[in-house]
């Protein structure tokens, strides 16, 4: 339907200039402007779908700037009766391109800062353009070789966002993404076609003539592929991710390299607009660059402390347990010190799940994990959730007195401990086990696990709620002190 509708917009353009010739350039303009707005509706209703937004917004803001120009120039030349181009008409079809390069050069899902980085450098690159481009066609006289600039410098433009889109569509894998980067590649490659045909083939004819006829093309091919939504997914090949990956961090450079070839460029004509140029250029890219760093770093850095949690409890994960317990196992040994171990385990865990379910549970082992943590005062103690409803505790450097202490006020801790909305009301405790070594030899820290396990399993066998302890095989004989609890 889209496809029929800009059929009918062609003709009607064709047959309006044909019967009425007498009024042929007012018409003419009038559909010009059309054509772009009519595409500027349609990019603003694809992305009001959600999908790709930002890019079909950049579209739309194109689309309007681009039209605007046109109503200027209509301004221009039908209601002031001259054919020279105006100031304002120039800067509104060279700021069209600002919202593409932006949204070609900017990465999808980045911070507000890149955003703003990435527009003012879009913003400074489009009025260096415009300074450059204005200076071939203003002064006393306007020569060829002024206008021939003119039209390079324009087809320079419009090359570079046809280019930069296919190769955007090429290296994209999101299908969205996708949709929206094949939708500008086709809009820019007519475009390209079409603005060359008519700057280099098409100069003396004057607005009013057939060949307006095919500046509406691209316009309206951009509103008819904005229109069609594919109910499947993407293109069949697939996108090297690598090739993904390259375009999009190769993308920041778009924008502070074009910048920087802008302002050579006008640097014998407009020195300090030049180096405002490469000033702005240069820092651009080092704040956005600085920020991206710090920002991946601490994104980094979560991700790490994320890795070492436990997701439930918040506590360290076994891995971080296991990492842990190896280190202090090995400074232990080189400095001749000893180690403690203890492991606690919920009592009864699996008939208060049964009783009061999944939601219950996981809450009491939030709470469980918390006391613990609240137990362990030393910043060398490690609180780690070892498996299911037990936890380990890493205490370094311990006396026997100080780790049977800590584990005591563990087990009392828990056992104060209410958790609301159970009914009816529950009384949660631990039995834990605590392994001793006085100096570390080169045993592995597997044997203080085991000591740390066996007196667990002895507070169980006692009677549950208490606190047990084992030294490691080899070391005096075994001592189990019941410390509090029924």
């Amino acid at each position: 339907m889209a496809a029929v509708l800009a059929a009918m917009y062609l003709l009607c353009h064709g047959l309006a200039l044909s019967l009425l010739p007498g009024h042929a350039a007012v018409l003419s303009f009038l559909f010009l402007i059309g054509a772009p707005l009519l595409a500027a509706v349609a990019c603003l209703w694809r992305g009001s779908r959600g999908q790709a937004a930002s890019g079909w917004f950049a579209a739309a803001l194109a689309m309007v700037l681009w039209a605007g120009g046109m109503a200027l120039n209509m301004h221009q030349q039908v209601w002031l009766g001259s054919a020279a181009m105006a100031g304002a008409s120039m800067l509104l079809y060279v700021l069209y391109g600002v919202p593409l390069v932006f949204v070609l050069a900017h990465a999808r899902g980045g911070p507000r800062y890149v955003d703003l980085i990435d527009g003012a450098l879009a913003l400074m690159l489009g009025y260096l353009f415009f300074v450059h481009t204005f200076s071939f066609v203003t002064g006393s006289r306007v020569d060829a070789q002024g206008v021939d600039n003119l039209r390079l410098m324009f087809d320079l433009e419009n090359a570079f966002i046809a280019v930069s889109a296919l190769v955007r569509y090429v290296a994209t894998a999101e299908a969205a993404r996708r949709a929206f980067f094949r939708t500008l590649a086709l809009f820019s490659g007519l475009y390209l076609l079409v603005a060359g045909y008519i700057n280099h083939f098409s100069t003396d004819a004057g607005f009013g003539g057939r060949v307006d006829v095919v500046i509406d093309l691209p316009f309206l091919a951009l509103a008819v592929a904005a229109m069609r939504v594919r109910s499947r997914g993407g293109d069949p090949w697939p996108v090297s991710p690598r090739l993904a990956r390259m375009v999009d961090v190769g993308g920041s450079l778009i924008l502070p390299l074009a910048l920087l070839i802008v302002s050579a460029l006008i640097v014998d004509g407009h020195p300090r607009l030049a180096v405002a140029g490469f000033v702005t250029a240069m820092l651009g890219f080092g704040v956005r660059s600085i920020l991206m760093q710090v920002g991946l770093l601490e994104r980094q850095e979560a991700l790490d402390a994320l890795a070492r949690l436990d997701g439930l409890t918040g506590v360290a994960n076994r891995r971080q347990f296991d990492q842990v317990l190896r280190s202090e196992w090995s400074r232990a040994r080189r400095d001749g010190r000893g180690m403690a171990l203890i492991l606690a385990d919920v009592d009864h865990f699996k008939g208060f799940n049964d009783r009061y379910g999944h939601q219950a549970g996981d809450r009491c082992l939030q709470e469980v994990a918390l006391a613990l943590a609240a137990c362990a005062m030393r910043g060398a103690d490690l609180v780690a959730r070892y498996g299911g409803e037990e936890f380990a505790v890493v205490v370094p450097s311990p006396s026997r007195e100080g780790v049977l202490e800590v584990a005591e006020r563990m087990r009392a801790t828990v056992e104060r401990m209410r958790l609301p909305g159970l009914a009816p009301p529950a009384v949660v405790t631990v039995s834990l086990g605590v392994g001793l070594i006085d100096a570390v030899d080169r045993s592995e820290p597997d044997a203080l696990l085991a000591a740390a396990d066996a007196a667990l399993y002895d507070a169980k066998r006692q009677g549950r709620n208490r606190v047990a302890e084992r030294r490691v095989p080899g070391e005096e004989g075994r001592t189990t002190a019941p410390a509090g609890g029924p």
